[in-house]
């Protein structure tokens, strides 16, 4: 018995070592075995990938990227700005050289009216011509140079017709920086002046008076003292408020000659002429400014006293040399090119030259009641084509036609 219990023990036996063999043998377990490893390498496949991203993310990247992106602006946003200003310039060129008269009623336009006969004519020529011409209104404001320039740079006038350089350099050169005035073209041409001009019959009578140092002798300084200047020669200056009262003061200081020279500073032309007209009656001495194109440098023998000639050094500080011969420009206000294109078109035509002015001189000394409009009114109808070269066809017809019919224009002042 024991040996067929033994028999069955040994048979259970082999009997759980063959099914621990097959179990073990089964694709069971290596499924198991296999599955863990694959999770292993698969959580230290994640790690790895983690780690590359984690350095995309770093701050120093970013940074790097932004650095650029702000340059690149910075630089778009210079050349946008730089590009605004030249457009603008180019806006305001526009304007200035538009000659298209814009819609609308027009607008009067005001000449300064300057207290001396050539700027005075030219008045009232350039008037007439942009009334019955161009079909603007004309107005005036009478003055002397310094307050009338400024009233140019204000706008209270709009056109000077005469602008002496080098009297008014320094206001003028100010003023054309500033964009405050614009000068349009030229009016008379150049001409001659001088503070120290006497009467040729003087002259003859004393020779060697030729020169501005001579006026520190006693003897010539007699000749020329009155009651008034005591023991010193009395000079008649310009006119209050002209530019050149300055320059003949200046000028009288640099020869050294305060000690020796009175300034007398008349109220206005008329007077300064008339002075100097009941002297010549009286063949009487006489020292004092004058220049070219006023009546008595025509109708009279005058003589220059001799100067140190002019430089630009020497303008620019004691003056103590003869004037230049003076430019003389017409000037607008800055905003007249663009409401009235065509007067300005005809001002930069405008020829009054010395020449032109000459024979007019010539008539009022004929017809020496007649007054400034009626010498415009003469000259303008004697001179067409003179005046027609610097007007419209359309703006001729206009002008003749109105000068045949008798009128006069509705800005000019009463005289």
């Amino acid at each position: 018995m024991f040996t067929k219990y033994r028999y069955l023990a040994l048979a259970m036996v082999l009997a759980l070592v063959t099914a621990i063999a097959v179990v073990a043998c089964s694709p069971a377990a290596p499924q198991t075995v296999e599955v863990t490893r694959v999770v292993t390498e698969q959580v230290e496949v994640e790690k790895v990938v983690e780690k590359p991203v984690e350095v995309v993310k770093e701050v120093e990247v970013e940074k790097v990227v932004e650095k650029p992106v702000e340059v690149v602006k910075e630089v778009e946003v210079e050349k946008e700005v730089v590009k605004e200003v030249e457009v603008v310039k180019e806006v305001e060129v526009i304007k200035e050289v538009e000659v298209m008269a814009p819609e609308g009623p027009k607008e009067t336009i005001i000449f300064g009216d300057l207290n001396w006969s050539s700027a005075l004519l030219q008045n009232r020529i350039a008037q007439y011509i942009v009334e019955k011409g161009y079909g603007y209104p004309t107005d005036v404001k009478f003055g002397a140079t310094l307050p009338l320039f400024q009233g140019l740079k204000n706008g209270d006038t709009h056109v000077t017709m005469e602008i002496w350089l080098p009297n008014q350099d320094e206001a003028w050169n100010a003023a054309r920086e500033e964009g405050a005035v614009l000068s349009v073209g030229g009016s008379l041409g150049e001409d001659w002046q001088s503070a120290f001009v006497i009467p040729a019959y003087l002259q003859e009578q004393y020779p060697d008076l030729d020169h501005v140092d001579d006026l520190k002798e006693q003897q010539y300084k007699d000749l020329f003292k009155t009651a008034e200047t005591g023991d010193k020669a009395r000079l008649v200056s310009c006119v209050i408020g002209w530019a050149c009262e300055s320059v003949n003061a200046a000028q009288v200081e640099g020869y050294g000659l305060s000690d020796h020279i009175e300034i007398i500073n008349p109220g206005d032309g008329a007077t300064a002429n008339a002075d100097l007209y009941g002297a010549y009656e009286r063949q009487e001495p006489w020292l004092g400014y004058m220049w070219g194109t006023n009546d008595p440098a025509y109708k009279l023998d005058l003589v220059r006293l001799e100067e140190p000639p002019y430089s630009k050094e020497c303008w620019d500080t004691t003056k103590a040399c003869a004037y230049a011969d003076a430019t003389i420009l017409i000037a607008v206000y800055p905003d007249l090119p663009a409401r009235a294109p065509d007067v300005v078109d005809f001002l930069r035509k405008w020829d009054f030259s010395i020449e032109v002015y000459g024979p007019v001189l010539l008539w009022q000394l004929d017809n020496p009641g007649a007054s400034t409009k009626d010498t415009a009114l003469w000259w303008l109808n004697n001179n067409a084509d003179v005046w027609s070269d610097w007007v419209t066809d359309e703006a001729a017809e206009g002008i003749q036609a109105a000068l045949s019919a008798g009128e006069e224009a509705d800005g000019w002042p009463t005289e």
